[in-house]
């Protein structure tokens, strides 16, 4: 039991006068003896009996002031249970205690707690009010945070400061937290800021008492049976004020947030709905905790929360809402005698003489000048001490086993931590197994897929190869990400069951030196005191010599006056009874002392068995550590062998991917890609720089091979910017000069080379010290270098030279659309001598229309070159046209590839028809020209506008012109469609010749020349 300190001086002081004072004095003696035996340093919970008469001795006096002049001496920064169990009390007594006990005024507060005598308030006794408040030291676990005890009580400490700021600020609220509805209402009021405000302190309230039931249910097993355990006990007893404070901060924080979402938006307290889910969660799982252990249920009722969180959403969700109901059970009282605060000694006075005197001493004086009752004194001494040493040796004993419980129980919390780390890892590598057979079942059946479809769709299949190849590269993409992702995922995991493992193993090894420093104390102890008690035993040997010389000395002085005189014979007699009676307690003390001997031999040996188990059950603990030591070696090996399957897995799909590019170089199908140089030199240059990363990641796995991410991300990059940079190589080379291409061609095949040997590299533990990623660089180099030269160069016709182009151009645009109008008219001549009835009319209708769109084409170009000069006169100022178009070089050479453009339309236009009247032709190739002549009119005319005054009446009849054009080649369009229908319509056949299977095979090419047609189309638009 520990012992109050500092007793208050009116205690002390007060003598009983009359009947209300001595009624004070028993108050004062009762709440002493229950406080001193509630809050102590025995590892038990407190007793509900001391805790009740504490309260009840808070509502008799109004106050909890002889609470606090009690609680004020005890010493609790020198125990962490001490401060534990001072908290349960403190929460008790603010709950259920006199309404004033929060706030009382202490009395005069020692100096180490306040820096001088002067009455304090609680709170500040607590520690200011806020977050960041440091608290007293009275409650402070700075002396012991390294106890889990401490990390406890700083977070009760917390919790208690929260209690008292949220009650001080809203009186309307009891330390009991039991209201009625409309006192809810009141206190909330109308302001919904109010509302919001007290929403929050609320939910600022349930985190402190989650966080306290977290903490203690993280240090407990999860055993059951650990709640019936005493040092279970105390942690899970102040749990029970906090289950009965979460129920109606519960049912507070529902009703406010259902006023809220009535006064406010949704969007506005999402961040409250979360918070209030999270709540609901972890409160809703300490209920459940709590009610399946057996230390509550004899305690208390513990409701049972729904399956889910309130729809605050839906308003007539609040009349679901069921308040939960704490319910705690009746107990019969217990009657316990109270105890003394002050021990009192048997012995007599240290002032008090001695009255001690016999015959011998009277007549002849102490022998020597020394007190005859030395002796006695020194033997009481001896077995005070032995006393001493008795109880010295049972704390000893209690507190190895308690370190020795505490050490076990940490190491089958470390076990059970290990096992379920090893089942979340088996669980991993099960799912991922599962993932990857499903992964292969849906590429089968993909390829089956694919395998079944039928020729119908194989026309389609050869335009869309392209396509397709891209798409499942970008799926291999995906794949390969997702993979990466997981990989990575799994790699944080591992590493982190690693790190937790390694902290463990250092508890233990910490607990583990601190044991032998505590067993080595306790033997050097125990040989210190055995050294004192054979010194002692030594000295006592030397004193009964000295007395049994002196008892020879007084016979010899007895015999020498026995013959003084018969007068003497009575004092004689006397004498010799002395003698005997003398000889009879030296013969006591003689047995009291060997009995003395064979207790502290006894001792010794309890004390050898002791040191004998200690010793034992270190060296299994010392085996229990190698045994995790060999796991953990297990484990970091387990670890590197998965970073590297990672590794090998991530490089092999990376070769897969830049064969797939390499093999790009000798696809024929690959001969319709074109790429610009541009585009070519973006993706070298971004490739160089996953080199450099590549190099980087390479360097730290070969430093620390427990970890690859680093690599595999480099890797992953690399590869695609790579394979990348080959495809758009064998793309540009295409459409570059041949011997330009051809270089093109091989440097991209070396780099690919150096690539694929660089993977192999990577995928080989042997291999990959010698892997220089580096070696890559230089063909990259290369590519860079070659997309660079094939850049186009803009500027090669010198600037002196655009203007005279422009002219040449516009010139010959005219003359060629000047030669297809011609030329139509010569075929129309031809057709009518050539052709009759319905071909001949349909002949005409097309040559018609083609000859109007040729028109309006001529009558385009025309305007257009009109407001191109326009243009040079109102934009050159001083200078010459041809300093203008070198000025505009960009403007100029659009305008000449637009002129082009126009030409070789017209040019093409004319062939079409040419065709299609001779029967060589097919009607879908006339509607694609002159689709393409109205896109190339319409560049030219989106050219001339670039520069144009937009209230230039040249720009307006361009513009009319253009729709003039559109209007023509919509005409072409039509008539061409309804000439082929009209022909296709006349055209009879004879079947009568024909077999069935000859009939068949005419319409499948029918149906396919229209297929064909129709794809012709959509490829041109």
């Amino acid at each position: 039991m520990n012992s109050i300190k500092n007793v208050p001086a009116r205690v002390l002081n007060r003598r009983p006068g009359h009947s209300l004072e001595a009624e004070r004095e028993q108050f004062d003696k009762t709440q002493a003896i229950s406080i001193s035996k509630a809050i102590n340093t025995q590892e038990a919970p407190v007793k509900e009996k001391h805790a009740r008469r504490i309260i009840l001795g808070t509502h008799h006096e109004k106050g909890a002031f002889t609470f606090w002049s009690y609680a004020i001496g005890l010493p609790l920064p020198s125990s962490a249970i001490l401060s534990w169990k001072f908290c349960h009390v403190l929460h008790k007594v603010l709950r259920d205690g006199h309404p004033n006990a929060g706030a009382t005024r202490l009395p005069a507060v020692p100096e180490q707690h306040s820096g001088g005598r002067r009455p304090v308030a609680l709170a500040s006794l607590l520690g200011p009010r806020g977050s960041r408040a440091r608290p007293h030291p009275g409650l402070s676990p700075q002396g012991h945070l390294h106890d889990r005890y401490g990390q406890l009580v700083n977070i009760y400490t917390k919790l208690l400061l929260t209690k008292i700021s949220f009650h001080l600020k809203h009186p309307q609220f009891p330390a009991g937290l039991e209201v009625t509805d409309e006192v809810l209402e009141k206190a909330a009021g109308t302001d919904v800021n109010n509302i919001f405000q007290l929403t929050v302190e609320m939910f600022d309230y349930m985190d402190c008492e989650l966080k306290l039931s977290e903490s203690v249910f993280r240090q407990l097993n999860t055993a059951i049976a650990v709640s019936q355990m005493s040092s279970g006990q105390c942690r899970l007893a102040p749990l029970i004020q906090v289950i009965q404070d979460c129920s109606h901060l519960y049912h507070y924080t529902v009703k406010l947030m259902f006023k809220l979402h009535s006064c406010l938006p949704a969007d506005t307290l999402q961040g409250h709905r979360d918070r209030f889910h999270e709540q609901f969660h972890s409160l809703r799982n300490f209920f459940r905790r709590a009610s399946d252990m057996l230390y509550f249920k004899r305690l208390i009722q513990i409701p049972r929360l729904p399956e889910g969180p309130p729809n605050f959403l839906r308003a007539s969700a609040l009349a679901e809402h069921i308040k939960p109901v704490v319910v705690i059970p009746e107990e019969a009282p217990e009657d316990e005698e109270p105890e003394n605060l002050i021990e009192i000694s048997t012995g007599p006075p240290a002032g008090e003489p001695a009255v001690v005197a016999d015959l011998f001493e009277q007549t002849f004086g102490p022998p020597n000048g020394s007190v005859k009752d030395d002796r006695d004194l020194q033997i009481e001494a001896l077995k005070r001490e032995v006393e001493m040493l008795r109880s010295e040796l049972d704390k000893i004993k209690l507190e190895a086993q308690r370190f020795i419980s505490q050490l076990k129980g940490q190491v089958n919390a470390l076990e059970a931590e290990l096992e379920e780390q090893r089942k979340q890892k088996q669980k991993a590598l099960v799912d991922n197994e599962q993932l990857r057979h499903e992964l292969a079942q849906l590429r089968a059946a993909q390829v089956e897929g694919e395998r079944n479809q039928g020729l119908r769709e194989e026309a389609e299949k050869k335009a869309s190869a392209t396509e397709a190849r891209y798409n499942k590269l970008k799926e291999k993409h995906s794949e390969l990400v997702n993979t990466h992702a997981e990989l990575l995922r799994k790699n944080a995991d591992t590493a982190k069951q690693l790190t937790v493992t390694q902290q463990s193993q250092e508890e233990v090894a910490r607990v583990k030196e601190q044991l032998a420093f505590q067993v080595e104390q306790v033997k050097r102890e125990s040989e210190m005191k055995l050294e004192e008690q054979s010194d002692q035993l030594e000295k006592l040997k030397r004193e009964l010599e000295a007395k049994a010389g002196e008892l020879v000395r007084v016979q010899e002085v007895l015999s020498r006056t026995e013959q003084s005189g018969s007068e003497l014979s009575s004092r004689l007699d006397a004498l010799s009874v002395d003698r005997d009676e003398l000889s009879r307690v030296v013969q006591q003390r003689e047995a009291d002392l060997l009995a003395a001997q064979s207790l502290a031999r006894e001792k010794e040996e309890a004390l050898n068995q002791e040191r004998q188990r200690v010793s034992r059950e270190r060296d299994e603990l010392q085996g229990r550590l190698a045994d995790k030591e060999s796991q953990e070696q297990g484990l970091q090996q387990r670890l590197l062998d998965e970073q590297f399957a990672m590794l090998r897995a991530t490089a092999a799909e990376a070769e897969r991917i830049l064969q797939d590019a390499v093999g790009k170089l000798d696809d024929p199908l690959h001969l319709r890609c074109t790429s610009s140089p541009d585009y070519l030199v973006s993706r070298a240059q971004a490739a160089l720089d996953a080199v450099s990363a590549l190099e980087k990641g390479h360097a730290q796995y070969l430093t620390s091979r427990a970890d690859a991410s680093g690599l595999v991300a480099a890797l992953t990059r690399f590869s695609h910017l790579t394979a990348d940079t080959i495809v758009h190589g064998s793309a540009t080379s295409h459409l570059a000069p041949t011997d330009p291409a051809d270089r093109l061609i091989d440097t991209c095949r070396e780099c690919g080379a150096r690539a694929l040997e660089l993977m192999g590299q990577l995928q080989e533990q042997q291999a990959l010290l010698q892997a220089r990623p580096g070696l890559v660089r230089t063909p990259l180099q290369g590519i860079l270098q070659l997309g660079q030269e094939l850049k186009p160069k803009s500027l090669d016709v010198r600037q002196e030279e655009l203007g005279a182009m422009v002219d040449k151009e516009m010139a010959a645009t005219s003359a060629a659309i000047e030669d297809a109008v011609r030329r139509i008219e010569d075929m129309m001549n031809q057709a009518r001598h050539a052709s009759s009835g319905v071909k001949l009319e349909v002949n005409e209708r097309i040559l018609n229309s083609c000859t109007d769109l040729m028109k309006a084409i001529r009558l385009l170009v025309t305007t257009s070159t009109s407001l191109q000069k326009e243009i040079v006169e109102s934009g050159r100022g001083a200078a010459t046209q041809q300093e203008f178009y070198a000025k505009n070089s960009r403007w100029t050479e659009g305008l000449i590839s637009a002129s082009k453009a126009v030409g070789w339309g017209a040019t093409q236009l004319v062939e079409s028809a040419d065709k299609v009247v001779l029967h060589m032709g097919k009607y879908e190739e006339l509607i694609v020209c002159s689709h393409e002549i109205a896109a190339s009119t319409a560049q030219l005319v989106a050219a001339s506008k670039v520069k144009a005054d937009k209230h230039s009446p040249h720009l307006s009849r361009l513009q009319e012109c253009s729709r003039t054009v559109n209007e023509m080649a919509a005409n072409v369009v039509a008539s061409t469609k309804s000439g082929q229908e009209q022909v296709e319509d006349r055209d009879t056949m004879d079947f009568s010749g024909l077999s069935l299977i000859k009939l068949k095979k005419q319409e499948m090419e029918t149906q396919l020349e229209k297929k064909d047609g129709s794809y012709a189309a959509q490829v041109v638009n």
